[in-house]
């Protein structure tokens, strides 16, 4: 049977603004620890915006390398990076 990995909600599925943690668990003791929680920045990505960050870093922030590797323009790829960055900057405006 495989095994189905649940995908940490981003938005409120109701109103769609931004869920927090509330409440944190330990699988290996059974300790809970309950509060008002914000996610991290890269948590509060996309998962499309977390795999590219990730392949940046494995690529030692070869923006020439992620394009060959992603099949698309040098352009293309700036323009992600671009895109993220903006958006990273806006989360801690927000903070």
């Amino acid at each position: 049977m495989t095994e189905v990995i649940k995908k940490l909600p981003l938005k409120c599925p109701s109103c769609e603004s931004a869920l927090n943690v509330s409440k944190l668990h330990c699988t290996h003791c059974d300790t809970e620890v309950t509060g008002g929680f914000a996610l991290p920045p890269f948590a509060r990505l996309s998962e499309k915006e977390q795999a590219f960050a990730l392949d940046f870093i494995k690529a030692s922030g070869s923006l020439k390398d992620m394009a060959r590797n992603m099949g698309i323009s040098y352009p293309t790829v700036r323009n992600l990076l671009d895109d993220l960055i903006e958006k990273l900057n806006n989360m801690e405006e927000l903070l």
